[in-house]
């Protein structure tokens, strides 16, 4: 009995034991569980909230419009035109699940499975048929083990509509986004300047006028927060917030589009016939400081990025530096008349062609000896102005150039403008009176040699240059608007009146610009024949032609500057940059209502364009859809077509040359260009 207990007392406290683990480890297990329910309810409810949201919610940002930019009579030179992004997720398209009449998925037989259906080989068809490339592609980015498939990118709306419209039909695992796509008259590029897109397809500007007002024009961003169910189809969420896009502001420019063209393509015309390395150009009012055309050329097209560099991409009108030449004898003819009471028929000697001075020689292109001092500007004697530049004195002098407005940014307010190069007094040498009184040893911009001339035709007072006339928000309200500001006085009214009809304009009527005459317009200005330093050296002879000018002289209006860099088959102004002041005014008065009115004069070209009932239809074969009908507007004629409008002109119902009466309505046929950039 006894050695039976003592068997059983170990068994016992080995079962307590035992049984103390098992209560233990269940407590413990239990504690665990307890705290991974904490975990996850309490204490990561947040992170597992939005995992699980992943699964079922999207969030999508809707692109505001960027704003649009029109030139001065409201017509369009930038805007945004809406695109689509279609994408896919290649493990849903590949198990697609099936469902019935009323939405319940369709389970397999015998099992709670359900049926599923690879939906890749359609869809790929689908988009090759309406999208353009090749089935394979479309195949082979549905079989992507990893993220989702990209079906299209920025595809236009008329193009990527049949698919959308399918898609209203619930295509499982495939969705879209709409984009915005800039798109360019193609003027004006470098001041309109250039944008970029980052990785998540957000535009911005990143030059020009699109860098410069790349807050107001970009408007804000809206978002759209979707759920979607188990077939993959998405649908707003009811109880979210949903935020809209607001379109970016529009921004409207001084420049008039069909003068900023006529400039463009004379410089084209220029820089090819004289083989010049640049060329630049501007046309303002002189009344108020609008800027009706800046240009610049080498220019590149505005949308095919791949046309832009950092040469191309250069405003050249306020970003690039010169010594002007004798352009800048303005300055000392002005001073002549105020300080000197230099009069035009006041005799001076040129000293037959050459000046020695400093151990220098300054030289005339003829060996002039006593002339007046008209004749000394019409014929551009570089030593009668350095003569007179030293009578006016440094302090005069450099008093002059300044308050002309040389030295300074003109306030235009455009990216990468320069402020040109006068030195301090302290800094002059002893040649740097005479040299400046012709136009060396001081630095310019094309627009403050403008301004210079511009102020003597604004009856001596300068006005700040503006090229941003307003800007309009969504809501139709002006949020900002230039209006036209004095600067300052730098000369008489009597005395700016004198320089422009005894001086200027003789340098066109009988002076070295002859070839700058305007018909049936007066014009005064000056011819400008400067030598550039190449590497720091004179040595090598590389020249810069310009002509500045006014018009008409009676009542000043306008004021055009024409730079060309380099020219190689002929250097001297009158023969390379006066003609192309005559052939950009004259145009521009012909095709200019607005400029006809302000001079009071209706040109003969005009005259005659509006007597002709007929116009000789052009070839519109290769053109952009867009572009033709503005052509064909242009020459008052309709536009009928077939097809996508972004597409490009096949077939015109008219053969081009021929002549049809005005307001004919010409029938062309247009053809998607897909993505390949293949016309289909």
């Amino acid at each position: 009995m006894n050695d039976q207990q003592s068997i059983r007392e170990p068994d016992d406290r080995e079962f307590g034991w035992r049984l103390g683990i098992v209560i233990v480890i269940f407590s413990v297990f239990i504690v665990a569980i307890i705290g991974m329910l904490l975990n996850i309810q309490v204490v990561s409810a947040r992170k597992y909230k939005e995992k699980a949201a992943k699964q079922y919610e999207r969030m999508v940002t809707e692109r505001a419009q960027r704003g649009a930019i029109l030139d001065r009579h409201g017509r369009m030179l930038v805007e945004s035109i809406e695109t689509i992004s279609f994408y896919a997720d290649p493990v849903l398209v590949r198990k697609t699940p099936l469902v019935d009449e009323h939405g319940k998925p369709i389970k397999e037989k015998g099992s709670n499975k359900q049926k599923t259906f690879d939906n890749s080989g359609p869809l790929a068809t689908l988009f090759a048929r309406y999208l353009g490339l090749n089935r394979s592609f479309y195949f082979k980015e549905l079989q992507r083990s990893k993220g989702p498939a990209v079906l299209g990118r920025k595809i236009p709306v008329a193009k990527a509509l049949p698919i959308m419209q399918l898609m209203q039909k619930k295509i499982p695992g495939v969705w879209y986004d709409r984009q915005q796509q800039r798109y360019y008259l193609n003027v004006a590029a470098q001041v309109i300047g250039s944008i970029g897109t980052n990785k998540s397809d957000e535009i911005y500007g990143s030059g020009g006028l699109e860098l410069q007002l790349d807050k107001a024009l970009k408007g804000r961003d809206g978002t759209r927060i979707f759920q979607r169910s188990a077939t993959g189809s998405r649908y707003p969420m009811p109880d979210a917030r949903q935020q809209d896009a607001i379109k970016g502001n529009t921004v409207q420019l001084t420049i008039d589009g069909d003068i900023q063209s006529i400039v463009e393509d004379e410089l084209a015309k220029a820089a090819d016939t004289f083989r010049a390395d640049a060329a630049s150009s501007i046309v303002m009012d002189v009344k108020t400081g609008e800027i009706l055309a800046m240009a610049s050329n080498p220019a590149f097209d505005l949308n095919n990025r791949s046309t832009w560099n950092t040469v191309n991409s250069r405003n050249r009108a306020v970003t690039e530096m010169y010594e002007p030449g004798s352009t800048f004898k303005l300055v000392m003819a002005a001073a002549a008349t105020e300080v000197l009471k230099r009069k035009a028929n006041d005799m001076v000697f040129a000293n037959h062609g050459v000046l020695p001075l400093y151990n220098l020689k300054i030289r005339d292109h003829e060996p002039y000896g006593n002339i007046t001092f008209r004749q000394a500007i019409m014929f551009s004697s570089n030593i009668v102005a350095a003569k007179t530049a030293m009578e006016i004195g440094r302090e005069k002098f450099n008093a002059y150039t300044r308050n002309f407005g040389f030295g300074k940014k003109t306030g235009i307010g455009l990216v990468g403008e320069a402020r040109g190069m006068v030195q301090p007094l302290a800094s002059w040498s002893k040649t740097t009176l005479p040299w400046m009184g012709y136009g060396y040893e001081v630095m310019a911009t094309p627009l403050q040699t403008l301004l210079a001339y511009a102020a003597i035709a604004n009856d001596g007072e300068l006005m700040k240059p503006y090229i941003i006339k307003r800007v309009i928000d969504a809501d139709g309200q002006v949020v900002r608007e230039s209006v036209p500001e004095k600067v300052r006085r730098v000369v008489s009214a009597e005395t700016a009146r004198y320089l422009g009809r005894e001086y200027f304009k003789a340098v066109v009527d009988s002076g070295t610009a002859k070839s700058a005459a305007v018909p049936g317009v007066t014009v005064a200005g000056k011819t400008g024949t400067a030598r550039r330093a190449a590497n720091r050296s004179y040595a090598i002879p590389v020249y810069v032609s310009s002509f500045v000018g006014y018009f008409p002289v009676e009542t000043p209006r306008y004021a055009i500057i024409v730079i060309v860099e380099n020219p190689k088959t002929a250097y001297y102004a009158a023969t390379v940059a006066a003609p192309v002041f005559s052939a950009i005014a004259s145009r521009m008065i012909a095709c200019s209502e607005e400029m006809q009115k302000n001079l009071a004069i209706r040109s003969p070209e005009k005259s005659l364009i509006d007597s002709i009932l007929t116009v000789a239809v052009p070839e519109l074969r290769g053109l952009k859809g867009r572009d033709a009908k503005r052509l064909l507007k242009w020459l008052e004629l309709e536009m009928d077509y077939s097809g996508d409008l972004d597409g490009v002109v096949v077939g015109q119902s008219v053969t081009p040359g021929s002549k049809v009466l005005k307001e004919k309505v010409i029938r062309v046929t247009l053809a998607s260009r897909n993505l390949n950039g293949k016309s289909s």
